[in-house]
């Protein structure tokens, strides 16, 4: 298939395609015209990186588990790099939901104190 099609199939942009591309995380082969062509793995490659992105990765935290699909797995998370970056994932999301709760209780309490009565000027 050529670029267009992957694009529109996979839910995403020539433009995106070909910046994965140049990231090292998609490789085309070029037909004899220099077109770009993509097969089946293509599409699972960049359904896979779509839907990290979705999820708040970075693209270069996508890269393990593009190379555990190319390894010929079933499943990009079928592999040790890619259940480690999962672990450093949810360990950010983990800190980030504590700060949240802190800054919340923080509020919370701070709104506690303030006086019901209206401002005067």
């Amino acid at each position: 298939m050529r670029i267009g099609e992957l694009a529109q199939r996979a839910g995403t942009s020539t433009r995106s395609l070909r910046y994965y591309e140049a990231q090292g995380l998609l490789q085309a082969r070029r037909a004899a015209n220099g077109h770009r062509e993509y097969d089946e793995s293509d599409l699972r490659l960049v359904q896979e990186i779509r839907s990290l992105l979705e999820i708040g990765f970075a693209l270069e935290e996508t890269r393990p588990f593009v190379e555990c699909l190319r390894a010929g797995n079933s499943s990009g998370d079928a592999c040790p790099a890619s259940i480690e970056v999962y672990r450093r994932k949810l360990a950010e999301l983990n800190a980030g939901i504590a700060r949240l709760s802190e800054i919340r209780d923080r509020l919370a309490a701070q709104l506690e104190t303030v006086s019901e009565e209206p401002c005067s000027r």
